[in-house]
C-alpha cells in the first residue's frame, strides 16, 4: 500500500489531463478528484498537528467537582477504541483498483489500435493521387457499389440522380 502512497504523490495532474488525449468529463472527474484527495490531506494534516492528550490537572483547577473529573479520568484511561476488520473493504477496493486497472489496459490498446488505423490514413491520403488525376475506371475499382448502383438505374432507364439538379442546376443540351 505504501507503493500507491508514492505513486500518488509523484503524479503531474497536468501532463495526466493534457497529453493523454481525455475527454472533458474524465479531466473533470479527475480535477474533482483530485481536489478532494487534496482536501483530505489537508485535512489529515491538520488532524495530525492537533493536540491529543488531555489536561486533567487543568480541569481540576478550574472545576470545583472533582469526583466528575475523576470519574471522566478514569473513563479516559479505560476507554480502548474499538478495532474493526477491514481486510474485507481492502479486497474489495483491490478489486475494483484490478478491475480500473484491467479497462485502462483495455482502453490502451483500444486507443493505440484507433492511433495506428489514423497513421495508415494518414498515410494513404498523403500518398494518394490527386483528384484531378483519378479516372472514372479508378474511381470504380475503389468504390464497387457505384458501378453497381449506375448498372441498376440504368437497367430501371433511369438517367437522372436524384438531388442533382437542385444541387448542380439544371442544364440542357441543344
Amino acid at each position: 500500500m505504501s507503493a500507491v502512497k508514492a505513486a500518488a504523490t509523484h503524479i503531474d495532474w497536468t501532463k495526466l489531463s493534457t497529453s493523454l488525449g481525455l475527454k472533458t468529463e474524465t479531466v473533470a472527474a479527475l480535477g474533482a478528484f483530485r481536489k478532494r484527495n487534496e482536501e483530505a490531506r489537508r485535512v489529515l494534516s491538520d488532524l495530525q498537528d492537533q493536540k491529543t492528550a488531555v489536561d486533567f490537572a487543568h480541569y481540576r483547577k478550574v472545576l470545583k467537582n472533582q469526583a466528575i473529573i475523576d470519574e471522566v479520568e478514569k473513563a479516559h484511561k479505560a476507554f480502548k477504541p474499538a478495532t474493526y476488520d477491514v481486510k474485507a473493504q481492502i479486497k474489495s477496493i483491490e478489486a475494483v483498483e484490478a478491475k480500473a486497472l484491467e479497462r485502462a489496459k483495455f482502453t490502451a490498446t483500444k486507443v493505440e489500435s484507433e492511433l495506428a488505423d489514423l497513421q495508415a490514413t494518414l498515410k494513404n491520403i498523403e500518398t494518394s493521387r490527386p483528384i484531378d488525376e483519378l479516372t472514372v475506371d479508378d474511381v470504380l475499382k475503389s468504390r464497387p457499389e457505384i458501378a453497381e448502383k449506375v448498372d441498376a438505374l440504368l437497367a430501371k432507364s433511369k438517367w437522372d440522380t436524384k438531388g442533382y439538379n437542385d444541387k448542380f442546376g439544371y442544364v440542357t443540351l441543344f
